[in-house]
């Protein structure tokens, strides 16, 4: 390799990693925000999940048909594609005047968000040697750690001495700059054969999707009726039953049921979904609980979701060696409980609890969760055959986003449903809800260990190698 295809290789290692970095921060800017953008809206903070659950949704229900896409329209269009309806959405999110609006225009942000690290890593995966993938997809990976790390104090800080406008007008500068980057330095990669796209098992899988988080997400913010929610959630887990097998009997599905097969990976797989569906609530509950029931800056609150960024990043380092003594199954079924009750800790919070004990209840968790991600997706994509490794990173990356998007619908389902128990006529009724919520969640996530316990035997003692590049923790 010369020293210009050097320089281009380095440089559109920089150009997929700042995409990933717009990427994992619009995903937790927003969360401090969600106050200041219920006020000027004329909504209730407490029904604004829906700005949340629309990104990572189109996120979810994208990410399978972005690989075609790329391998139909080519790499540089379909990234160049991506950022301009990521910087398009952003500015429509700015200009929202209401509710509706706002989902919409997230809805277009998110699907430019899900374009941008697919295509970016499958532009890696044929321009970079296979002898240096591991490490470009590490360095790429590094702004999906720092993303969430900032992403609630810059809009905390945003908020306060801005407006909630700014956490999506960031986004047009760096967009613009990406697209002219986009065109000097991304190849024009595209498959030489392009494979059928299987169009029905696509339907099946995103109308299973929307209609599952449509139905969590109706009680509290949709409002509708039981039999509404009870008729969505049929129809959602119907389409999603009938696509696997719909794939059992496509020789060519978006995603083989042959994976499965692989106890390591279903077991992994679902254990992803089940715990991320109780602990991917707190990075929304924890800044809507202390600013709306304890008095927070927006400032302030977002300064009070470092500690669990740090601790998580501090605890990366100690995750090998403890699976490698303990073993899979006894690390995930003993942390998972650990996930849990951490959690539930926030059960006791009020407004005069001392600030030593909320920054220790966030390091706790900030540490144990981080540890779960790990555990979790090492054992997850460890026993991938090479042929399974791109369509089974894909499946797994989807489900993390979809487990984001259940979790924050979840979590708001049960919210309102202990608001409307305690009341809404004082605060400290709002703040019995948030404790509620955080002991429902709590159990959640906990009863998620009994999955990890059907982990094989073989699986215990094994150090992790497989690197962790699918950016979602």
């Amino acid at each position: 390799m010369n020293s210009a295809e050097i320089s281009t290789s380095k440089s559109l290692l920089w150009l997929v990693a700042v995409g990933f970095f717009m990427q994992t921060l619009d995903a937790t800017i927003i969360n401090t925000a969600l106050p200041a953008m219920a006020a000027s809206l004329g909504e209730s903070p407490l029904r604004m999940q829906s700005v949340i659950v629309a990104y990572a949704l189109t996120m979810a229900m994208l990410i399978p048909a972005s690989g075609w896409i790329a391998d139909r329209f080519g790499a540089r269009r379909v990234f160049f594609l991506a950022i301009v309806l990521f910087v398009v959405g952003s500015i429509a999110c700015a200009s929202s005047h209401g509710l509706g609006q706002l989902v919409a225009a997230r809805v277009l942000q998110g699907a430019g968000g899900a374009m941008l690290l697919p295509v970016g890593r499958l532009a890696l995966l044929r321009s970079v040697p296979r002898s240096e993938f591991v490490h470009a997809m590490s360095f790429v990976a590094i702004p999906g750690l720092i993303g969430p790390l900032l992403g609630p104090t810059l809009g905390g800080w945003l908020v306060q001495y801005a407006s909630w406008h700014w956490i999506f007008l960031i986004n047009v500068p760096v967009g613009l700059a990406g697209c002219i980057a986009t065109l000097k330095i991304m190849p024009e990669l595209r498959a030489t054969a392009l494979a059928r796209f299987d169009g029905a098992g696509y339907a099946l899988l995103a109308f299973g999707m929307v209609a599952v988080s449509l139905a969590l997400d109706g009680v509290s913010e949709l409002g509708l009726p039981r039999v509404g929610v009870l008729v969505l959630m049929v129809f959602g887990f119907a389409s999603l039953v009938a696509y696997w097998a719909h794939a059992a009997r496509r020789p060519d599905p978006l995603f083989s049921p042959a994976m499965l097969r692989i106890p390591t990976y279903s077991v992994g797989l679902a254990g992803n979904l089940f715990s991320r569906l109780g602990s991917g609530c707190m990075p929304f509950l924890v800044p809507l609980l202390l600013q709306v029931s304890m008095g927070y800056s927006p400032l302030h609150a977002g300064l009070t979701m470092l500690p669990i960024a740090m601790a998580g990043m501090a605890m990366k380092r100690f995750a090998p060696p403890l699976i490698k003594r303990h073993g899979y199954r006894r690390v995930l079924v003993v942390n998972t409980v650990l996930v849990g009750g951490s959690m539930a800790t926030f059960a006791l919070a009020a407004p005069g609890q001392p600030l030593a004990l909320l920054l220790l209840q966030l390091l706790v968790f900030g540490a144990v969760n981080s540890l779960q991600f790990t555990a979790m997706n090492t054992v997850t994509l460890r026993d991938l055959t090479p042929d399974m490794a791109s369509s089974g990173n894909s499946l797994f990356s989807m489900v993390q986003m979809l487990a984001m998007s259940l979790a924050v619908a979840a979590a708001s389902t049960v919210l309102a449903g202990f608001t409307e128990l305690f009341g809404k006529a004082e605060p400290v009724d709002t703040l019995h809800a948030f404790q509620a919520t955080f002991a429902g969640m709590g159990l959640v996530t906990i009863a998620s260990a009994l999955i990890f316990w059907h982990l094989p035997h073989q699986a215990l003692l094994v150090q992790p190698e497989q690197p962790e590049v699918s950016g979602q923790g």
